[in-house]
């Protein structure tokens, strides 16, 4: 913690006519640095008590050093989804570097989601990508459980609409949808408006943003005070939006 990384980008290379005879000029491709400061933490810390571990019939500290581990990656998770989706550069209701009337949803405008129209909602952010010239590979969205549940309830139910021979409502599975890898996590950020519960959801291309996480301290430790271990553990870590052009931020609400 308080360590900087220095993340490299990827340079743009330019395209130029050709002419036979007419040479080539070669640019000196630079791949410009973002500083990413390792600047949060997240711990945990229990303790075991020899007599509960001598008359239980499970191994105490693997399994809530196993439970730690998993409420651990719930933390991170829900830290980045809770921010990230604030510095987007696809937002509110007129987003679309070319259109300029993608409706992303705006406050006190949320978009109304049914099993209707879902799949046009998410066409729409992908027109976004495509308008800000997104590469076709590496798109990503992540939905909450309500928006899983309609698409699962929509023209998905039909698997030769998707070319698949299981539709998603008969194996779970969303996939791939439109070039989107589709992730759901129950830990992104809501927000009351009005009356409404809002989702911030966030949608885009892998190289929107940067994370970067180690586990630094794991220890076990004999209890001082009493018969038994204490258990704990570190893990630092940190997040950048590098390049908001190609991140999204959808602000919908279950119709």
């Amino acid at each position: 913690m308080g360590d900087t990384v220095q993340i490299r980008t990827i340079p743009s290379i330019t395209i130029n006519d050709y002419t036979i005879g007419g040479g080539l000029t070669y640019e000196k491709p630079a791949s410009a640095k973002v500083e990413l400061a390792i600047d949060k933490a997240k711990s945990f810390a229990f303790e075991v008590n020899d007599v509960d571990a001598y008359q239980s019939d499970m191994k105490l500290m693997d399994q809530w050093s196993t439970d730690a581990g998993e409420q651990m990656k719930i933390a991170i998770d829900t830290s980045i989804l809770s921010t990230v989706y604030g510095d987007a550069g696809l937002a509110g209701a007129t987003a679309g570097a070319d259109s300029g009337n993608i409706n992303l949803g705006a406050t006190g405008a949320p978009v109304t989601i049914t099993k209707t129209n879902v799949l046009d909602v998410i066409l729409d952010t992908s027109q976004a990508l495509d308008e800000a010239n997104a590469p076709d590979s590496g798109r990503y969205i992540v939905i909450p459980a309500w928006m899983g549940n309609l698409l699962k309830q929509s023209d998905l139910r039909d698997a030769s609409i998707m070319g698949d021979g299981t539709s998603a409502f008969r194996n779970g599975r969303l996939g791939m949808l439109d070039r989107y890898e589709v992730f759901q996590s129950n830990n992104l950020s809501k927000t009351t408006d009005g009356t409404d519960s809002v989702t911030n959801m966030i949608f885009g291309h892998k190289k929107a943003l940067t994370f970067a996480s180690q586990m630094t301290e794991m220890e076990t430790l004999k209890n001082p005070d009493d018969f038994g271990d204490l258990v704990r553990g570190l893990n630092v870590y940190g997040f950048k939006v590098i390049d908001p052009a190609v991140f999204g931020h959808l602000y919908a609400v279950k119709g």
